[in-house]
Parts: structure tokens; C-alpha cells; sequence
């Protein structure tokens, strides 16, 4: 049984990244995820790999396009407004097939806001993580263990689909510690057979005689661009039959639903176990993808016993709420439980909305 060891979650997540064959990574200092180029910065030379701090997040982002183009598994990360600065260059990513994962530590919003956790990015990672409407599998990890697993599964499912993916967590996600089981460091011999593989579309220096097409993050031609964008389409609806990952508890006789990614859903699911000890009859849906969203999770609620779904979220106002009520389709009356700015979900914040519920009666 491989040895567990007690590590901050941005460590943690950095040596899942590096055991996954991440061979560079820039980056550029904000809290709370400075943990992750601080790791990658001593371990990435002891692999043969490439550490550079950019000066900047835009230079970051983009010298992750560039290593990502040459078929090295590559990776950034940032925070909320450092985020936002490097979405020009993971839209140049997506439209370029060019593979690359990156992590977002979220803090308070709007604009630079607060350095401690929030959930205030769910509509950039899920909706408009930059320019002209392309998409991403979004992986939400509630502990630091599914962060490590996460990460490690992340590197795979860019290079399968040749676009980005990220890592959504918070300020809580990335600087507290758990017990972890790293996952197999593969081998150099590994690394460079990953590499090998994208040889028929990486930058990796080609001789005269060998045909093969370009990287380009634009089109000339608006019947080239429509093409590029209905295989785009394709790879999008693919996810939803074979990529949703979701965690979903008692929905058979649940007379509330909770639903939270992340930290919230730490909070939410303890909150479910003491209330269900109790007498209470609470299910909960925990997304571990937020994109592709479980929607069809929430047709496995019984809803003659459902009285409502609480969505429970570190944001005001309220951003997955818009997905969960997708889900539902008035199945069901949808209610919030939120906190902002930096402020944590407690449980006494989720139980004063579910006795709320509960002592309203039935529909």
C-alpha cells in the first residue's frame, strides 16, 4: 500500500502534476495558490523539467501555449483576477487544440476582492472562460486527495481532447493540509512516449520532406472557422455521455437535496450525516465536474418525497444556482444557502435553511 503523506493541497497538487509528467510550468505569484509555484520551482529541475516565473500572467499563459504546442505536458495556475488575465491566451489554447492544464484557487470577487476562499469564478470556469464560446471539462475537487487524483487525471483528459482543463478549487482547496496517497510517478521513458505521441501535430522540428499542418489559433477562412468549430461540438457533446463525475446520496427518500462543489460541499455533506442521524431525511448532489454539469443526476431525485433543492454556494449572488434549476425543471422549489466575499459556509448556515424548509411543510 503506497505510503500516505501529510501535504498542503497547491503542494499536493504540484507533485500530482509532476507525476503526471508535467515537464513545465509558468507562472506568476498571487495567493492563495502561491504554494504551487513555490513547489514547482524547486521539484520541476529535479525531473529535467522547466520552471519559469513569468512577468506577468499573460507572458505565463503564454508560454504554457507555446510549450503546450511543442507536445510537453504543461501547466499554469493563478487566482480569480490572475485567472482573468490569461484567458486571451487559454482561448488561443482551445482554439489551437493545443493541450494545457491550469488551476484556479478562487478568491473573494468581484474585481481583486479578498484572498481568502470564495466560489465567485463558477461562470468563468463554466461559461466564459474566455473568447468565443469554447469549452472545458472543469474538475471541482472537495478535498485534497481528489485534488491529487484530479490533477493526475487532468493531464490525460487534455491530451485526449487537445484542450484545455481546469482545476477549479479555492483558497481553502489549496492551503490546508490532509493525508494523501500520491499516485505512480511515471517514468522518463513514459514522459517522452507521451510526447512522442502528439508528433503528428506538435512543433517538434520537421524536415522539408515530411508534410503536416500548422498550429494556428486563428482561421482565414469563415468556412474553415464553421468546420473548426462543429468538430468543437462534437468533442463538447462527447462529455456529456462519458465524462461527468458526480457523488450523489440518498436522492430515494430525501425530503431536501443539497447541492455544493468544493469547500461548500465539505460543509453541505457533513451537515447531510449529522442531520440524517438525527431523523432527518437529507440526500445531496455533490458535482466533481461542474462542467459537464450531473444535470441528469437530479432526475434521480424522488420528487414525491423532495420538498425542495438547496443550493449551497460561496457566492452572492448565487451563480451555480442558474445550472441547478436547469436540473431541476421545476420538479421541485430551488432555495439558496450562501456566503460571500470570503466568508465560509458553516454548518449552522445550511441547517437554519433546512429546518426553514422542513418546518414550511410539504409542496
Amino acid at each position: 500500500m503506497s505510503k500516505k503523506l501529510f501535504l498542503k493541497g497547491g503542494e499536493a497538487i504540484a507533485e500530482a502534476a509532476v507525476r503526471a509528467g508535467c515537464r513545465f510550468y509558468a507562472g506568476y505569484p498571487i495567493t492563495p495558490q502561491n504554494e504551487i509555484p513555490e513547489y514547482m520551482a524547486r521539484r520541476q529541475p529535479q525531473v529535467g523539467g522547466v520552471f519559469v516565473q513569468g512577468e506577468s500572467e499573460i507572458a505565463s499563459v503564454n508560454m504554457v501555449y507555446g510549450a503546450g504546442a511543442s507536445g510537453t505536458r504543461s501547466m499554469t495556475s493563478s487566482s480569480s483576477v490572475g485567472i482573468s488575465l490569461k484567458s486571451e491566451g487559454i482561448s488561443y489554447c482551445a482554439s489551437a487544440r493545443v493541450p494545457m492544464v491550469y488551476v484556479n484557487m478562487q478568491r473573494g470577487g468581484p474585481g481583486v476582492g479578498t484572498i481568502q476562499a470564495s466560489q465567485q469564478d463558477y461562470f468563468q470556469a463554466t461559461k466564459a472562460s474566455g473568447n468565443g464560446g469554447f469549452r472545458m471539462i472543469v474538475l471541482a475537487p472537495s478535498t485534497v486527495q481528489e485534488a491529487v487524483d484530479m490533477t493526475y487525471q487532468a493531464f490525460d483528459l487534455a491530451d485526449r481532447d487537445r484542450n484545455p482543463v481546469l482545476i477549479l478549487g479555492d483558497g481553502v482547496i489549496g492551503t490546508i493540509m490532509e493525508p494523501v496517497v500520491l499516485p505512480e510517478m511515471k517514468s522518463d521513458e513514459e514522459v517522452a512516449a507521451l510526447k512522442a505521441k502528439h508528433h503528428g501535430w506538435a512543433i517538434v522540428g520537421h524536415s522539408r520532406e515530411e508534410k503536416r499542418g500548422f498550429l494556428t489559433p486563428g482561421f482565414w477562412s469563415t468556412d474553415s472557422l464553421e468546420a473548426h468549430c462543429l468538430e468543437l461540438e462534437k468533442l463538447y457533446s462527447s462529455w456529456e455521455e462519458n465524462d461527468v463525475q458526480v457523488e450523489e446520496l440518498y436522492l430515494e427518500d430525501a425530503e431536501v437535496v443539497l447541492v455544493a462543489y468544493g469547500t461548500s460541499a465539505r460543509i453541505a455533506k457533513s451537515t447531510m450525516e449529522i442531520m440524517r442521524d438525527e431523523g432527518c431525511r437529507i440526500g445531496m448532489i455533490r458535482p466533481k465536474t461542474v462542467s459537464p454539469f450531473p444535470a441528469r443526476s437530479f432526475d434521480r431525485i424522488n420528487y414525491d418525497t423532495c420538498r425542495c433543492v438547496l443550493d449551497v454556494e460561496m457566492s452572492i449572488p448565487a451563480q451555480m444556482l442558474y445550472d441547478v434549476r436547469l436540473g431541476v425543471k421545476d420538479r421541485a422549489p430551488v432555495e439558496c444557502c450562501l456566503r460571500s466575499g470570503g466568508n465560509l459556509i458553516e454548518r449552522e448556515d445550511v441547517v437554519k435553511e433546512i429546518k426553514k424548509i422542513l418546518e414550511g411543510g410539504g409542496r
